[in-house]
């Protein structure tokens, strides 16, 4: 890939449940378009109110694929021409199974990713079985876009096996749509460069904008480069950062991103917790 390639990125963290929420998604795209940005990332399940906060369960949080939210993503996404990650609580039209599901709209407002959150905290203020089962599939990195990119939702990345799979098949960036407490974003920054650094990629991760229903909520949304910099750190509603396939190339070169990824040896190893976690 040409070292010039670059990727701009708007963390967009604001939410749009309220009955205006279609209104302020595309003057938020626009922003995001008019600084720059080839895609717009939103926190997590941000067409939603944050129904984890209790136990109670509403129908009308979820939705069939294909649903309203998903057509308001896809329509803000072609009406502003700029590619977006949002997401919806998707249930399975035959089984009613909910899922936490990623989706990753082009600038033309079609569809061409998605991926449902596979770690699922349970405890006050995210109760998240409650609400959706975990994915059962990690998706692979989706090459639309300039410089690929692997998504991991919220607690995903706190099991970085998921992250470094999607660096070793290709993505130069994992985007991290989020819904955490401002008091624990140190903790989550530690995370965010650690996973910079042993993938040798960018780290994008955005916030849920402040308090909702009694669950402290906030926190800055962040970019983090190869080399574990942090290049933005900002709770500002549209944040812009641009990648470079250049530092990409730079890091992947030099330690720790020249090791080797032994993949049937991580493999091998995987096979054997799975067979001792089903008692074989």
């Amino acid at each position: 890939m040409p070292s010039d390639v670059t990727l701009t990125v708007a963390l967009v963290s604001d939410v749009f449940h309220s009955p205006d929420g279609g209104q302020r998604l595309n003057r938020r795209l626009r922003e995001s378009r008019e600084a720059g940005a080839d895609l717009a990332v939103l926190p997590e399940l941000a067409l939603n109110p944050w129904s984890p906060a209790t136990n109670i369960v509403r129908d009308d949080d979820a939705e069939i694929p294909g649903g309203p939210r998903h057509r308001l993503l896809s329509s803000a996404a072609r009406n502003i021409g700029i590619a977006v990650v949002g997401s919806a609580i998707v249930r399975d039209p035959d089984s009613g199974r909910r899922r936490n599901t990623a989706l990753v709209f082009d600038a033309d407002g079609t569809l061409v990713a998605s991926y449902a959150k596979v770690h699922l905290p349970d405890e006050e203020g995210f109760h998240e079985p409650a609400h959706y089962e975990p994915g059962k599939r990690l998706a692979e990195p989706v090459r639309t876009f300039a410089i690929p990119i692997g998504i991991q939702v919220c607690s995903d990345i706190n099991r970085p096996a998921g992250s470094h799979v999607l660096a070793a098949m290709g993505a130069g960036a994992i985007i991290n749509p989020r819904a955490t407490e401002a008091a624990t974003f140190d903790r989550w920054k530690v995370v965010f460069r650690s996973t910079a650094i042993t993938t040798s990629g960018y780290v994008l991760s955005v916030n849920r904008p402040g308090p909702e229903q009694g669950v402290l909520l906030g926190g800055p949304s962040i970019a983090v480069d190869p080399n574990g910099n942090v290049l933005l750190e900002s709770t500002a509603p549209v944040a812009v950062v641009t990648l470079y396939q250049e530092a990409l190339d730079d890091a992947r070169s030099r330690y720790p991103g020249y090791l080797a990824v032994n993949a049937e040896l991580y493999s091998y190893a995987w096979r054997r917790c799975a067979r001792n976690a089903q008692g074989d």
